[in-house]
């Protein structure tokens, strides 16, 4: 409704009341306890006026900045709704073209991409705009994705290798940046960069792991005709995802099961009743995206948690985790 952006809504009222609220507190401060007099007593002169002021009007201010903040956001996101239904839209009525008249133009069908593109990139500028946090400096092609808690050594001068280190030992680990791609798989193959990271990935033991489970998983639900590119899973706020890598389970993390597809929610669920494989299959991946993100996430800023959460393999995790429950 184009008119509902411009009216009072649930935002407006709700910064009203706490501001009716703080007028009353402070009324009853000034005339029921008496704290005008109290002041007046002390002599503060004019300086304790302008912090009487600021004291009673500063918290309005603050209320109703919060408030356009929280407008604003609410219509960038509507926005953004509105922008992928009209993609949606103009995809269907290209595809019917094409289809009666035998091919797709390539300028439209790029035209068409280059737009969703730009929706998508939207939306996860909302998502972290909405939950920002202040992560670390380091960049995420130096930082290591899964790094554990190193023991303190002696500097090599002191302590002699003894030439028992493995070669995973003395392997650079895997950083954020590479770890993301490779949570993704290659996007052609003709992607470089892609089959490099997914080669660091596989060398590395934790994510190794992950890796292959993915790999195995993304394989048998291709059998159904399910693949990853096809979904668009309502995006989770990076709050969401730390709560479910600190534990949490239930309301809070229920948002991670952002896949609607109803298809492909059918499909898996019949499919992990009848299909033994594929059941321990599910299962295994679904424990090593557990334990591994688990550990990505204790270093991770939200826009690396936005980008691994957009990955083929985040999103088999999402459609797994809802069929099997994981996140109640």
């Amino acid at each position: 409704m184009p008119g509902a952006r411009h009216g009072i809504t649930a935002i407006e009222i709700i910064a009203l009341g706490l501001s009716l609220v703080w007028l009353v507190m402070v009324l009853i401060l000034f005339f029921v306890l008496d704290l005008g007099a109290s002041i007046a007593a002390t002599g503060a002169g004019a300086l304790g006026i302008v912090m009487i002021l600021l004291a009673v009007f500063l918290p309005i201010a603050l209320i109703w900045v919060a408030a356009s903040v929280a407008r604003t956001a609410r219509i960038m996101r509507d926005e953004a709704d509105r922008l992928q239904g009209a993609i949606a839209a103009m995809r269907e009525t290209v595809v019917q073209q094409a289809r009666s008249q035998g091919a797709m133009p390539p300028t439209v069908a790029q035209k068409i991409d280059q737009i969703a593109q730009t929706a998508k990139q939207t939306e996860t500028a909302l998502v972290t705009f909405a939950s920002a946090r202040t992560g670390p400096a380091q960049s995420s092609e130096s930082k290591a994705a899964l790094a554990e808690p190193q023991v303190k050594r002696l500097p090599r001068e002191t302590q002699p290798s003894l030439g028992f280190d493995t070669p995973e030992d003395l392997r650079e680990p895997i950083s954020v940046s590479e770890f993301i791609r490779a949570a993704n798989f290659p996007e052609t193959t003709e992607d470089k960069e892609g089959f490099r990271a997914l080669r660091r990935a596989l060398e590395d033991r934790d994510a190794g792991k992950l890796i292959r489970s993915a790999q195995d998983v993304l394989t048998l639900l291709s059998e159904d005709g399910i693949y990853m590119d096809d979904l668009t899973p309502d995006r989770a706020k990076p709050d969401a995802w730390r709560r479910f890598a600190e534990g949490e389970r239930g309301r809070t993390v229920a948002a991670l099961g952002g896949i609607r597809d109803r298809s492909c929610l059918a499909l898996s669920s019949a499919r992990m009743k009848s299909d033994p494989i594929f059941r321990d299959t599910v299962h295994h991946f679904l424990r090593h995206f557990d334990r591994t993100f688990s550990a990505f996430a204790a270093h991770a800023t939200d826009e690396e948690i936005i980008k691994l959460a957009d990955t083929r393999s985040a999103r088999a995790f999402m459609l797994l985790g809802r069929v099997t429950k994981t996140f109640e």
